[in-house]
C-alpha cells in the first residue's frame, strides 16, 4: 500500500466538482441510489432535462435534490437522515419493498463510498476492522449485489497519504468484484480484468504519476480499449 504524498503538481477536484463529474455519466433513463456522504451531492448536479430517477432505500423513488433551508420538511429524508425533496410523480413504500428492489437488480446505478476498492473491483465501505470501530453496513452490501453498475465516488488517497485503489483489500469486504468505475479527486478509472484503467486524469495527474500515489500498475483506458472517451 502506497503511503507517497501527493506532489506539487497534482491536481485534486472538489467534491462537487467530482459529483458533477459523476452527474454527467448517468444515462438518461436511469433508476440511481445514491450511498449515504459525498455521493448525495450527485443529485444536486443531474441535468434538469433528463429523466433521472433516484431511489432511497428508506423508501422513496423519485428524490430530488436538497432543499432550501426553507424548504425543509423533516419528515422528508433519505437513507443518510438529510432532507430531501421529492419530485412530481415521485412513489413511497415499504422498506421492504425498497430493499426488493435493490436486490432484485432493479437499479442501473449505484454511487457509494470506499474505504478500499481492490483492483478486482472488490468494494470495502463499511468497517474498517479497526478495535471499536463502529460498523455501518446499512444497504450497501445490497446496492454493491444488486446494481448493475456500481460507481464508487472516494478521494484517492486517505489523509495520511495511503492510497484508497489497491491490489487486495485489507478491511472487511462489502462485496465481491462489485465495483464498475471509480471516481477520485485525481482521477477516473475503470475497473478491468487486467485491473484499473485510468479512464480520465484531472489536471496535471498522468498515468504514471498516478501509478506513483497508488503503487499500482495502471493502463490507459482509452488505449487498453482502442477508443477515445
Amino acid at each position: 500500500m502506497s503511503t507517497q504524498q501527493p506532489s506539487a503538481a497534482a491536481t485534486r477536484i472538489t467534491r462537487e466538482q467530482l459529483a458533477a463529474r459523476i452527474a454527467a455519466d448517468i444515462p438518461e433513463g436511469s433508476y440511481v441510489n445514491l450511498g449515504i456522504g459525498a455521493p448525495t451531492l450527485v443529485a444536486n448536479f443531474l441535468p434538469d432535462d433528463l429523466e433521472i430517477i433516484l431511489h432511497t432505500e428508506n423508501g422513496l423513488l423519485g428524490m430530488g435534490p436538497a432543499p432550501e433551508p426553507e424548504r425543509i420538511d423533516p419528515d422528508l429524508i433519505n437513507a443518510g437522515k438529510q432532507p430531501v425533496t421529492a419530485l412530481p410523480g415521485a412513489a413511497y413504500f415499504h422498506h421492504a419493498d425498497s430493499f426488493g428492489m435493490m436486490r432484485g437488480g432493479h437499479l442501473d446505478v449505484c454511487v457509494l463510498g470506499a474505504f478500499q476498492v481492490s483492483e478486482r473491483g472488490d468494494l470495502a465501505n463499511w468497517s474498517t476492522g479497526a478495535p471499536g470501530a463502529i460498523p455501518a453496513v446499512g444497504g450497501a452490501m445490497d446496492l454493491a449485489i444488486g446494481a448493475k453498475n456500481v460507481y464508487v465516488m472516494t478521494d484517492l488517497l486517505t489523509k495520511s497519504g495511503e492510497s484508497k485503489l489497491v491490489q487486495d483489500c485489507t478491511y472487511p469486504l462489502t462485496g465481491v468484484g462489485c465495483v464498475t468505475r471509480v471516481y477520485t479527486d485525481h482521477a477516473i478509472f475503470d475497473v478491468t480484468p487486467e485491473g484499473f484503467a485510468v479512464r480520465e486524469a484531472f489536471g496535471d495527474n498522468t498515468v504514471q504519476s498516478l501509478s506513483e500515489l497508488t503503487g499500482l500498475r495502471l493502463r490507459d483506458s482509452a488505449a487498453a480499449s482502442g477508443e477515445g472517451n
